[in-house]
Protein backbone atom coordinates (compact mmCIF):
# COMPACT_ATOMS: atom_id res chain seq x y z
CA UNK A 1 0.00 0.00 0.00
CA UNK A 2 1.21 3.49 -0.86
CA UNK A 3 0.01 6.57 1.03
CA UNK A 4 0.83 9.85 -0.71
CA UNK A 5 1.06 12.75 1.75
CA UNK A 6 1.53 16.51 1.59
CA UNK A 7 2.59 17.66 5.10
CA UNK A 8 1.04 21.00 6.09
CA UNK A 9 4.50 22.49 6.62
CA UNK A 10 5.61 21.83 3.00
CA UNK A 11 4.38 23.46 -0.20
CA UNK A 12 1.46 21.79 -1.97
CA UNK A 13 2.44 20.93 -5.55
CA UNK A 14 -0.37 20.14 -7.99
CA UNK A 15 1.40 17.44 -9.97
CA UNK A 16 2.97 15.34 -7.21
CA UNK A 17 3.01 14.69 -3.47
CA UNK A 18 5.89 15.51 -1.13
CA UNK A 19 5.96 12.12 0.64
CA UNK A 20 5.13 8.51 -0.20
CA UNK A 21 4.77 5.97 2.60
CA UNK A 22 5.16 2.44 1.26
CA UNK A 23 4.14 -0.63 3.22
CA UNK A 24 4.47 -3.29 0.53
CA UNK A 25 6.95 -6.14 0.40
CA UNK A 26 8.29 -5.96 -3.17
CA UNK A 27 10.26 -2.99 -4.50
CA UNK A 28 10.38 -2.37 -8.24
CA UNK A 29 13.10 -0.23 -9.78
CA UNK A 30 12.44 0.95 -13.33
CA UNK A 31 15.53 1.99 -15.29
CA UNK A 32 15.54 5.39 -16.94
CA UNK A 33 13.03 5.39 -19.78
CA UNK A 34 13.34 7.51 -22.93
CA UNK A 35 11.34 7.92 -26.13
CA UNK A 36 13.30 6.06 -28.79
CA UNK A 37 10.89 6.72 -31.64
CA UNK A 38 9.08 9.88 -30.53
CA UNK A 39 9.09 13.23 -32.27
CA UNK A 40 11.73 15.69 -31.13
CA UNK A 41 9.51 17.70 -28.77
CA UNK A 42 9.46 17.57 -25.00
CA UNK A 43 5.73 16.86 -24.56
CA UNK A 44 5.74 13.87 -26.91
CA UNK A 45 8.94 12.44 -25.46
CA UNK A 46 7.65 12.89 -21.89
CA UNK A 47 4.41 11.11 -22.80
CA UNK A 48 6.30 8.17 -24.33
CA UNK A 49 8.82 7.93 -21.47
CA UNK A 50 5.96 7.79 -18.95
CA UNK A 51 4.18 5.16 -21.07
CA UNK A 52 7.39 3.12 -21.05
CA UNK A 53 7.46 3.40 -17.24
CA UNK A 54 3.80 2.29 -17.23
CA UNK A 55 4.66 -0.73 -19.40
CA UNK A 56 7.55 -1.69 -17.12
CA UNK A 57 5.35 -1.38 -14.04
CA UNK A 58 2.63 -3.55 -15.60
CA UNK A 59 5.22 -6.23 -16.34
CA UNK A 60 6.03 -6.29 -12.62
CA UNK A 61 2.37 -6.32 -11.55
CA UNK A 62 2.31 -2.64 -10.57
CA UNK A 63 0.58 0.58 -11.69
CA UNK A 64 1.22 4.31 -11.40
CA UNK A 65 -0.61 4.12 -8.04
CA UNK A 66 2.27 1.99 -6.70
CA UNK A 67 4.95 4.58 -7.50
CA UNK A 68 6.89 5.90 -4.52
CA UNK A 69 9.41 8.06 -6.43
CA UNK A 70 9.97 9.40 -9.93
CA UNK A 71 13.05 11.24 -11.19
CA UNK A 72 12.91 13.17 -14.46
CA UNK A 73 16.07 14.29 -16.25
CA UNK A 74 15.38 17.07 -18.77
CA UNK A 75 17.97 18.37 -21.25
CA UNK A 76 18.65 22.12 -21.03
CA UNK A 77 15.89 22.63 -18.46
CA UNK A 78 14.38 26.07 -18.01
CA UNK A 79 11.09 26.82 -16.20
CA UNK A 80 9.41 27.87 -19.45
CA UNK A 81 9.50 24.17 -20.48
CA UNK A 82 7.13 23.19 -17.63
CA UNK A 83 3.92 23.43 -19.74
CA UNK A 84 5.39 20.97 -22.28
CA UNK A 85 6.46 18.59 -19.53
CA UNK A 86 3.03 18.74 -17.88
CA UNK A 87 1.31 18.23 -21.24
CA UNK A 88 3.29 15.02 -21.77
CA UNK A 89 2.49 13.75 -18.27
CA UNK A 90 -1.20 14.55 -18.76
CA UNK A 91 -1.34 12.73 -22.10
CA UNK A 92 0.37 9.68 -20.58
CA UNK A 93 -2.08 9.71 -17.66
CA UNK A 94 -5.00 9.84 -20.09
CA UNK A 95 -3.62 6.94 -22.14
CA UNK A 96 -2.84 4.86 -19.03
CA UNK A 97 -6.13 5.68 -17.32
CA UNK A 98 -4.33 6.72 -14.13
CA UNK A 99 -2.28 9.70 -13.01
CA UNK A 100 1.24 9.38 -11.58
CA UNK A 101 1.48 11.61 -8.45
CA UNK A 102 4.34 10.23 -6.32
CA UNK A 103 7.12 12.40 -4.95
CA UNK A 104 9.09 13.60 -7.96
CA UNK A 105 12.42 15.21 -8.67
CA UNK A 106 13.23 17.12 -11.85
CA UNK A 107 16.91 17.49 -12.72
CA UNK A 108 18.17 19.64 -15.58
CA UNK A 109 21.03 17.98 -17.46
CA UNK A 110 23.34 19.01 -20.30
CA UNK A 111 22.65 15.87 -22.36
CA UNK A 112 21.33 12.32 -22.25
CA UNK A 113 22.56 9.14 -23.96
CA UNK A 114 21.85 10.32 -27.51
CA UNK A 115 21.32 13.88 -28.79
CA UNK A 116 17.68 13.23 -29.80
CA UNK A 117 16.57 12.39 -26.25
CA UNK A 118 15.14 15.34 -24.34
CA UNK A 119 13.84 13.57 -21.22
CA UNK A 120 14.56 10.40 -19.25
CA UNK A 121 12.38 9.13 -16.42
CA UNK A 122 13.24 6.52 -13.80
CA UNK A 123 10.88 5.25 -11.15
CA UNK A 124 10.57 3.20 -7.99
CA UNK A 125 7.37 1.39 -6.96
CA UNK A 126 6.36 -0.84 -4.06
CA UNK A 127 3.72 -3.58 -4.12
CA UNK A 128 2.64 -6.36 -1.76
Amino acid sequence: MIAHVNPDQLPKIDVYHQVAIATGTKTIYVAGQVAWDAEPDLATQTEQAYMNVHTALKAAGATFADLVKVTMYVVDWTPDKMPQLLEGITRAATRAGETPVPPATLIGVAALDVPEHLVEIDATAVID
